[in-house]
């Protein structure tokens, strides 16, 4: 990474390392932007730096902090607006002023009122360049739920769902559909948000941990929020022994006294949501519940009634579709084909395609 890039001049191969770097702690700078910063000297990267986990340092801070020269007459690669206003630290221009870097160019301006467009003015006064536009579409993309987080009280939600090629979604001789690249994606996919949302049903039919098992990104594994309206859910189940190493929250609306008792021992967070007309916890409301308790990236992993639930509402923002190689046929059961291109005929907007060795994934943006 730190070698010359002499035939690389495009301020957008710097920028496209910004934004891979800002990509390393998505879903973990909780109300903060995970934002990538790129420092260069004579065309080679001297410094890189992302958000820390929690939101703090900031990237420029860190590019700054861990660069390999002084970063005096440097230029500044960085995918976000830099803050300009006061908080819990200083802002990044004065850091950028101090230490006398000669440019910055950046590619999004930041939502947050506090330095929507003014790092600009502040930096050319002090003779600074500033450019900024670079890889504007890309960047727009990556930045969605921070844009979603800063104009509406919800949080950005994603929904993941695995399916044959016959489009199953249950196997009925094999706990898995896709093959284990598939499973590795959707390991980095929970990685990404900072909360899982399933229900007990899940939790009862398949028992699942909910954790990334992925060499290095265990640390990452998102919360669990179990929606369990009549508090069903087995207390021998992964979720509920590991709560003390995840936090895991129950949504619940029939009470029962020994059981929240029992769970509250085992270190777990339980709410009361009021119910929708129809008897199932009400979406809006729990989803509000998340975001106040501080989730902003939300991945729903659970059967077909939850989801179909979040799309009808239109409470989707993106929709990850694992699909298996193989057919499943005779071994398959819950065929969701047409659901899937009902929900997904008038929204859907293909954002990314990955094969995954004979499997694939589809994103589409919904909202």
């Amino acid at each position: 990474m730190f070698t010359n890039q002499n035939n690389l001049r495009n301020h957008t191969f710097f920028m496209n390392l910004a934004i891979a770097e800002a990509k390393k702690n998505l879903g973990q700078t909780k109300e903060n932007p995970s934002v990538g910063c790129v420092i260069t000297k004579n065309n080679s990267v001297i410094g890189i730096g992302s958000t820390s986990a929690g939101g703090r340092p900031h990237a420029e801070h860190n590019a700054i902090t861990f660069s390999k020269e002084k970063v005096k007459g440097s230029k500044m690669y960085v995918t976000l607006e830099p803050c300009s206003h006061y908080g819990l630290t200083q802002p990044c221009t004065n850091l950028v002023i101090r230490n006398k870097l000669k440019q910055v160019l950046f590619s999004v301006k930041d939502p947050d009122f506090r330095s929507y467009n003014k790092s600009k003015k502040i930096l050319k006064s002090k003779k600074i360049y500033v450019s900024s536009g670079i890889l504007l579409s890309l960047t727009n993309d990556f930045y969605r739920s921070y844009f979603k987080l800063k104009n509406n009280l919800l949080p950005f939600v994603s929904i993941k769902i695995a399916v044959s090629k016959d489009y199953y979604s249950i196997n009925k001789r094999n706990k898995w559909i896709t093959n284990s690249y598939s499973r590795a994606r959707g390991h980095l996919l929970r990685s990404y948000h900072d909360c899982i949302l399933t229900t007990s049903n899940t939790i009862i039919a398949d028992n699942p941990r909910l954790t990334c098992r992925i060499s290095g990104l265990s640390h990452k594994s998102p919360a669990r929020i179990i929606f369990d309206n009549k508090l069903r859910i087995p207390v021998k189940s992964k979720v509920i022994k590991e709560s003390l190493k995840y936090r895991t929250i129950i949504f619940f609306n029939r009470s029962n006294n020994r059981k929240i008792k029992l769970l509250k021992k085992k270190g777990i967070e339980v709410y009361k949501i009021s119910n929708d007309e129809k008897g199932n916890l009400d979406l809006k409301v729990a989803l509000l519940k998340a975001r106040n308790l501080g989730f902003n990236r939300i991945l729903i992993e659970s059967g077909m009634t939850l989801i179909n639930n979040i799309l009808i509402n239109n409470l989707a923002d993106d929709f990850n579709l694992f699909i298996s190689n193989k057919n499943l046929g005779k071994n398959g059961e819950s065929n969701i084909k047409k659901k899937i291109k009902f929900f997904l005929k008038n929204k859907r907007k293909i954002n990314r395609k990955v094969n995954l060795f004979g499997d694939k994934l589809i994103n589409y943006k919904i909202n």
